[in-house]
Order: C-alpha cells, then structure tokens, then sequence
C-alpha cells in the first residue's frame, strides 16, 4: 500500500508534482483544498469567511484525516496543513511525506503566476508578497522539516524539470 503526502509552501508546485507522481505511479490524485470544497460544497474563500481561519483550520484537518485513510493515493495539502494541530505527526504516521522545499525567490516567481487565483497575496505588491513568503516559510519550514522526505524542487520552470522532480519523489519513497 503507498499512501504520499506532498507539503510545502504554496507554489511550491504540490499539485503539478503530484499530479504527475500519481499518473506515473498508477494511483489516483487528491489535492486536499479541492476535496475540502467538494466535501463542504464550498470555496476555501467562503468558509474562511464564514468561519474564520480556526474553523476552516478544523475542517481542514478532519478532511485530512478522511482522505489520509485512502490506500494506494497521492494526496498534496495546503500550505498551512502542516502547521496545525498534530497534521504533521498524523501524516508522517500514515504515510510518506514529502517536502517540496523551495527557496523564497523561487516561491514568489511562482506565485507571481497566479496571484489572482489566491486571495490571500492578490492584493500585496511585490514588495509585501516577498516579505509576506519569506515570513511565513520562517515559520513554517519548522513543521516541513518534520517531513520524512525532503526534495528540493527550485527548478521547476519546464515540464522537463517537473519531470525530474517527479522521479526524484519516486525514488525517495522507493528507498525505504
């Protein structure tokens, strides 16, 4: 049985790496933010409105623990999944995870990408967005290091590379 978990800040590129893993490896995918809106028929925007992030927060982890139960799955998490409760111990238990670590500047090129999409940097400059990366992966990379498996992904900028990095993740879950 495989169970893979990919962490990592947003833009990190947990969904194109895990797309790909799952179609090489013959498993099938969950991006854990889409499962969320599926299962709440929701967006992630609404039930942060609507129940601030500590409510979206218990959510998110319920939802993982559900979908963290699948057998033979790839599943990518939000970037702030890692940092709650014990997520990160749960994962590392039931799984392989994976730490798609990229630097700052790697990070905010991506993101400048698809800004829009992510109401949480829509609205700051490039300034702020750089500042805002570099702060929250301060933070964050505490609980990513937790991660059984580390992969740097810094050069993802073409599907060649993404490839790469997909059969690094694989080899890394094969070396166990």
């Amino acid at each position: 049985m495989k169970r893979i978990i990919l962490i990592g800040y947003m833009g990190a590129g947990k969904t194109t790496v895990g797309k790909q893993l799952a179609k090489d490896l013959g498993l099938p995918f969950y991006d854990l933010d889409w499962y969320i809106e599926s299962r709440m028929r929701k967006k992630i925007s609404q039930i942060f409105e609507e129940r601030g992030e500590e409510g979206f927060r218990i959510i998110e982890r319920n939802m993982l623990h559900e979908v963290a139960e699948f057998e033979d799955v790839v599943i990518s998490c939000g970037g702030g999944t890692p940092c709650f409760f014990d997520n990160m111990d749960y994962m590392n238990a039931n799984s392989d995870v994976i730490y798609l670590k990229a630097t700052p500047e790697v990070l905010y090129a991506h993101l400048q990408m698809g800004r829009s999409v992510r109401p949480i940097i829509a609205n700051k400059s490039k300034d702020e967005l750089l500042a805002f990366i570099k702060e929250q992966l301060a933070y964050r990379e505490q609980f990513y290091l937790k991660a059984k498996h580390i992969l740097d992904v810094t050069l993802m900028e073409s599907p060649e590379k993404i490839s790469i990095s997909v059969e690094k993740a694989k080899e890394l879950i094969e070396q166990k």
